[in-house]
Order: C-alpha cells, then sequence, then structure tokens
C-alpha cells in the first residue's frame, strides 16, 4: 500500500507534498551514494560489445519489450545476441543459465520470459559482468550482450546506452525518495539514444538521438497453451473479466485493454509480484486477462480460464542503425 500511495505522490502530483519533504535528506543522502558508487566503479570489459538498456526512473518502462525486438533486430542483420539479466526478485544471487523450463523463482520473470519468447541463451546473476562471462563461455558464437536494466550497473562496461521512458515521464523530476529518479535528468546527455513508450513526456532538449516506441498488442492465448488463442472481440461477451497487472506501471496494460474494447474489473500488482492461488480468487466464475510478465508466474496455479496477452515493441528502423553503426566501431577498435 505504501508503495503505490509513493508512486502516486511522484508520478500524478508534479509539487512536493509535505510528507514527500520529509524524505528530502535522504535524497540528497541517495544522490551522494549514487556518485560514490559511479566514481568507484571498475568496469569489466567483455570480449564483444555490450548493448544496456535501462531507465533512470524506477519501475517499468517497456525495457523487457525492447530488448526482444533489439534482439530481433540484430538478429536480422546477422548478429547472434545474448542477454544478461539481475533476475529481480528470485531466489539467490549466483549466476545461472535460464532455460524455457526455468521458474520464475529461480531465474526471474522477465528473464524467463526473454529467454522463452526470443529462444536466445539468456544468463542472470547480481554482477552482470560474471554473468555476461558466463554466456559467452558456454556460448562462444554469441557477439553482442543485451543487458535488461543495469544503466546503473557500473561494474559492467558498455558500448551503448538506451534510457526508456513511459508516458509517465520523470515524474516530480526529484531523486529517490523524494522522487522516481535513480539519477538526474543530465545522465541523458550521456547515453547513445532515449526510448519513449508511448507519449514523450520529458521536457525537450534532450542531446541525444530520442525514438518513439509503440507496444502492439498481439492476439490473446489461453494461459498454459499459447497454441490456443482467441481475438479480443471474442472475450467481450464473455462475462465478467478481470484484468491483472504486476508491472511497472499496471495502467498501461488496462489502458491496451479498455482501447481494444475489454470491460475489466482491474487488479494492480506490485511489479515482480509472487502469485498465489489466493491472490487470484477474485476471477472466480469469470476470465483472467493477465500480461505476459504475469503469465510465467501463474502458470502452475489454479487460476479457471485465463488469456495472456503479449505484445510487440514497434520502433523506427533508424534506431537499429545507430546501434549498429556503434558496435561496429566496437569491433573495429
Amino acid at each position: 500500500m505504501f508503495a503505490r500511495w509513493l508512486q502516486r505522490q511522484w508520478f500524478e502530483r508534479r509539487r512536493l507534498t509535505p510528507a514527500l519533504w520529509l524524505f528530502a535528506p535522504l535524497a540528497g543522502i541517495y544522490a551522494g551514494l549514487s556518485r560514490l558508487n559511479r566514481f568507484f566503479a571498475r568496469p569489466t570489459r567483455l570480449s564483444v560489445p555490450v548493448v544496456v538498456v535501462g531507465n533512470i526512473t524506477v519501475g517499468g518502462a517497456g525495457k523487457t519489450p525492447l530488448t526482444l525486438w533489439l534482439a530481433g533486430q540484430l538478429r536480422q542483420r546477422g548478429w547472434y545476441p545474448g542477454v544478461v539479466s539481475r533476475g529481480y526478485g528470485r531466489a539467490g544471487d549466483e549466476v545461472r543459465a535460464v532455460h524455457a523450463d526455468s521458474t520464475p523463482e529461480a531465474v526471474g520473470d522477465e528473464p524467463l520470459l526473454i529467454a522463452r519468447r526470443s529462444g536466445l541463451p539468456v544468463w542472470v546473476g547480481r554482477r552482470r559482468a560474471a554473468a555476461g562471462q558466463a554466456l559467452l563461455e558456454a556460448h562462444p558464437d554469441v557477439d553482442v550482450v543485451l543487458c535488461d536494466d543495469g544503466l546503473q550497473h557500473h561494474a559492467l562496461a558498455r558500448d551503448v546506452e538506451l534510457a526508456v521512458f513511459d508516458a509517465r515521464g520523470a515524474g516530480n523530476g526529484w531523486r529517490l525518495p523524494v522522487g522516481p529518479l535513480r539519477e538526474p535528468l543530465s545522465r541523458l546527455a550521456s547515453v547513445d539514444a532515449v526510448v519513449f513508450n508511448g507519449t514523450r513526456s520529458v521536457a525537450a532538449g534532450i542531446p541525444v538521438p530520442c525514438f518513439q516506441m509503440h507496444l502492439k498488442p498481439g492476439r490473446f492465448y489461453r494461459l498454459g497453451d499459447p497454441l490456443q488463442t482467441c481475438p479480443a472481440e471474442a472475450l467481450r461477451a464473455r462475462g465478467r473479466l478481470h484484468a491483472l497487472a504486476g508491472i511497472g506501471n499496471p495502467e498501461r496494460f488496462f489502458a491496451t485493454l479498455k482501447a481494444l474494447g475489454l470491460d475489466c474489473a482491474a487488479h494492480p500488482f506490485p511489479d515482480h509480484h509472487r502469485y498465489t492461488a489466493a491472490d487470484l480468487a477474485f476471477a472466480e466464475g469469470g476470465i483472467l486477462l493477465m500480461t505476459e510478465k504475469d503469465a510465467v508466474k501463474c502458470a502452475n496455479l489454479p487460476v479457471g480460464e485465463a488469456w495472456v496477452l503479449p505484445v510487440e515493441a514497434e520502433l523506427p528502423s533508424a534506431l537499429i542503425d545507430h546501434i549498429v553503426e556503434k558496435l561496429r566501431g566496437r569491433q573495429v577498435a
């Protein structure tokens, strides 16, 4: 409950409330620790180029769909990517491979989704450089590593940095915990490109290339049986619909369903939430709709009739052109 209240303060109110002013000293401490972390970092450089997809705000902004898009685009251009991630919310910090039959408890929900969707090598570890090294040892044909999240993980050297924002933008513009910023907006001057998921929502004047990303919904598929699909219009007259979202910005998923003409009872959960059968009891007698990220954690729960909505990122080809140019520069170097 506190986390939801705090998010509302950050993103829905542009002026600081008296309650947030109480956190102001902590924001200064956080900023100082962040600077020290970057100053003392000794980045490890992998033997292949590294592309980091991250954000300077807390919460999800569309990094995973962008990572999947990049992986597909690079493969079309003759590259063979691998992916590393921390695997947020999993048990333990050790480096390990992610397989299609891994559990989200062991490897994290987003890495498992990436592995299943892409078919590419995916490794997780709190130390992303160690995960990258293990990945390259196991898959020597990988010639570029994508890091899903990790913009602030300076222990891994990178050749390309992408910063992602969704429609919530930078919120009130303050550093944690007064606002949602992990780093100041001035950090955008040092990334290679900024990607806006949906409406552009950060002040103009960003001195690096900016690109627009849209998430295109696909065809619903049955939870536990991806081969059984269903169009949105077939669900409109099927009885009471419930929408489940445990992502960084649940409202984005609910808005997508509304745009598809689906009238759902919305049930937001915290990002990376580990579901139990009791969490989903509200859907008894109805139909449950969820994101793919939630689906990897709900597959073995008794949820009744449930459908999953996949999304595909759509971006201009100029972004992959921009990235490939920088990757080839690293190869030459």
